[in-house]
């Protein structure tokens, strides 16, 4: 097996659709997944549209990462087609609305674990034997707001994701996959606009090029 692959959780939009593109273009076949089709299709038209010698190409998956049986035979079809993976992005993220802890709406609440937390949890040993059989990567990117006024919903379950990262990290650091967690630079996503409105975006880093920046880090 040549070709190299990365699946990516959370690609229709945002930093996770930047990697996914930067990914194809360096050459991997990247597994993009998301709930927005729409999203993945413009994905999957920049990158035909980049037209560049050597790109690689899309496997789109319109499923939902809190669906454990989808995530299950989305993971056995890598296997059974590639073998493995190289690089597993995890972007995937559901960011509730800011409201103070005594007034969080229970289905943002229950959304935000279920997105944030228990997915990660349900989808870390579906991925390990995939990342060993190709000795890939694994990347987090973390975002933290834990403990912030407003953050409690997001704060806590994006915290919880990077716990059980770190965890995985410190468990496979001998023997691997290697996992790695970064902090991406403040990017002008629609998940920040909502955090941070009226902000000055154009202060904020490019999404293409802080995608690079993480890449080159691998």
């Amino acid at each position: 097996m040549t070709q190299k692959i990365a699946l990516v959780t959370g690609a229709s939009r945002g930093l996770g659709s930047a990697m996914a593109e930067q990914l194809a273009l360096r050459g991997w076949h990247v597994v993009a997944v998301a709930r927005t089709v729409g999203g993945l299709e413009d994905l999957d038209d920049r990158v035909k549209r980049a037209g560049l010698p050597g790109a690689g190409g899309l496997t789109l998956a319109p499923m939902d990462v809190t669906t454990d049986d989808a995530m299950r035979h989305l993971c056995r079809s890598i296997h059974d087609r590639w073998g493995g993976l190289g690089l597993w992005v995890h972007a995937a993220i559901h960011a509730a609305p800011l409201a103070p802890a005594g007034h969080i709406d229970p289905k943002d609440w229950d959304k935000s674990i279920a997105t944030n937390t228990r997915a990660t949890g349900m989808l870390i040993p579906m991925v390990e034997p995939l990342l060993r059989a190709h000795r890939g990567t694994a990347l987090f990117l973390d975002d933290p707001q834990a403990g912030k006024p407003f953050f409690g919903a997001y704060g806590a379950t994006k915290a919880a994701q990077i716990a059980l990262a770190r965890s995985w990290q410190a468990e496979t650091a001998k023997h691997g996959p290697r996992v790695m967690i970064q902090t991406p630079a403040p990017l002008p996503t629609a998940t920040r606009a909502r955090f941070f409105p009226g902000e000055d975006r154009a202060r904020l880093a490019d999404v293409q090029a802080e995608a690079a920046r993480l890449l080159d880090l691998l």
